[in-house]
């Protein structure tokens, strides 16, 4: 006769899944309240849904138990923390984008509400786990929500954009599988660590299975990181999106995907794999590189910006190339300040959104739509200027920190060939950032008339917008604070 297990709530360590928790009861509150009373206001489901956001803040920020949890598949290192604290804060800050002045039919739904909370704990899923099958969960979580959200956009190009992200994420999530097949069949196992302890003793024997499942990994979290050769479907999917969707897919997908290359491919390149090096170093090299170069020949802002996050997070994988402990802070840096940039930028695209494609037939931002902007609208001319400058990375703007971190983290590390081609690519990167300032300041008005500029601008908009711009500003104030309270949970957490 079998007998029974015991399982002690002790070993469960049920705390460390209360942070999702807090999300999936918000989400299904929400979808509860519909039911009950409909036709309530979005102001009222964005607030109830930033206040879910925040208390799932407050419970990560402040979780004191063991590292493990809930059978060991849960993982609430330091990285893990960090990760989460980005990916939560850049949800409060993209969520209320909702309460633009023009009403949109997504945002009077609760569904949308709903699924972007789902959203979040699916990354969250993916950051605090180091199982495969724990990590594939929350991909394909946060992914199905993601589709949906952007479909409910309601336009031509949003269906367009929604089916081409589920294609390219369905193909993905094959990889994905196929990945983790391979290294549970090489090693009995689907926890990193323990895939890293059975490589490293087996001297990475078969090389052909392990070449095999890392190339199928790469090929999966590829997708999720925009990394050439699996970038195509970013400037397609951006511009069919609203433009806080876009933004947000440029910032917190990332650093969910990059959390999970750092506990897999740092843990093979810190081994001695040197064909896995090369591989990494070719597809940093190629996704800076060939994101710079097609970003110059674009006609419209929004799929400028799309490829200009291609090549931040080509600059982001370097840092898991180089694997050291500098660099790692450098990564969660560089895309702290990058988080607060790029929401600033992909919400004045929103503020000056109109229903109407006035000045081209496809695009809703070309460049010409922002000619002469500073003799129309000078304070919004001079602060979208000020993110392209900070993207650029220009000092004392903000991205120029974490990009000048980056490169001493290379250079410590002897990649000095490295460091000099995110130069040469920061270098490229100026030219196509500074055309739409030549555009807002150097170009005549095609119109006269503010108003259009301004259809969308709401209060809750502009003070977005005018934390960001003071983020993006005065970076130099706490990069030095905020540097050693990412070091302190990457040292916390062996990396």
């Amino acid at each position: 006769m079998l007998e029974p297990i015991s399982i002690s709530m002790a070993s469960l360590n049920l705390p460390a899944l209360l942070p999702m928790a807090i999300l999936v009861v918000g989400a299904l509150g929400v979808i509860c309240i519909d039911l009950m009373a409909k036709g309530l206001n979005r102001s009222f489901y964005t607030m109830i849904t930033v206040l879910f956001i925040l208390l799932d803040l407050g419970a990560v920020i402040g979780y004191n138990g063991s590292i493990r949890g809930f059978f060991d598949v849960m993982l609430v290192d330091g990285i893990a923390r960090i990760a989460q604290v980005i990916i939560l804060v850049a949800s409060a800050f993209f969520v209320p984008l909702s309460l633009s002045h023009r009403h949109f039919k997504e945002f009077k739904m609760a569904e949308y509400y709903a699924l972007f909370m789902f959203m979040i704990v699916g990354f969250q899923f993916m950051v605090a786990s180091d199982n495969l099958i724990l990590i594939f969960l929350g991909l394909e979580t946060s992914s199905l929500a993601l589709y949906t959200l952007i479909a409910l956009h309601n336009r031509a190009k949003a269906f367009e954009a929604a089916i081409k992200y589920f294609t390219m994420g369905a193909l993905a999530a094959g990889f994905y599988t196929l990945s983790a097949l391979i290294f549970y069949a090489l090693t009995g196992s689907v926890e990193i660590h323990q895939i890293e302890q059975v490589l490293i003793e087996r001297d990475f024997e078969p090389l052909v299975g392990v070449l095999a499942g890392t190339v199928f990994m790469i090929g999966a979290l590829g997708f999720k990181l925009s990394l050439v050769p699996s970038h195509t479907w970013t400037p397609d999917v951006y511009e069919g999106s609203s433009a806080p969707l876009a933004g947000y897919m440029s910032i917190v997908p990332k650093i969910a995907g990059f959390v999970v290359a750092m506990r897999l491919f740092e843990m093979l390149v810190l081994s001695g794999v040197v064909w896995l090096e090369y591989i990494l170093y070719g597809v940093v090299v190629l996704t800076m590189t060939l994101a710079n170069i097609t970003a110059l020949v674009q006609e419209d802002v929004k799929r400028m910006l799309a490829f200009s996050s291609i090549s931040h997070a080509g600059s982001m994988m370097a840092a898991i190339l180089i694997g050291t402990t500098q660099a790692n802070s450098a990564l969660f840096l560089y895309w702290t300040l990058f988080m607060f940039t790029n929401l600033g930028a992909f919400a004045m695209l929103w503020i000056v959104r109109h229903q109407k494609n006035l000045w081209d037939e496809r695009y809703q931002h070309p460049f010409t739509k922002f000619s002469g902007m500073v003799k129309i609208m000078p304070i919004t001319a001079t602060i979208m200027g000020v993110f392209m400058f900070a993207l650029a990375g220009m000092p004392p703007f903000s991205v120029f920190w974490g990009k000048l971190y980056l490169i001493s983290a290379a250079v410590n590390s002897q990649f000095i060939w490295l460091a000099i081609i995110i130069v040469l690519n920061s270098a490229i990167a100026v030219y196509y950032y500074m055309k739409l300032v030549i555009y807002m300041f150097l170009k005549d008005p095609v119109s006269n008339d503010a108003g259009i500029y301004a259809t969308n601008a709401s209060t809750p908009l502009k003070v977005i917008v005018g934390f960001a711009a003071m983020m993006t500003l005065f970076a130099v104030l706490f990069v030095e604070p905020l540097l050693n309270v990412i070091t302190k949970y990457v040292i916390a957490s062996g990396f």
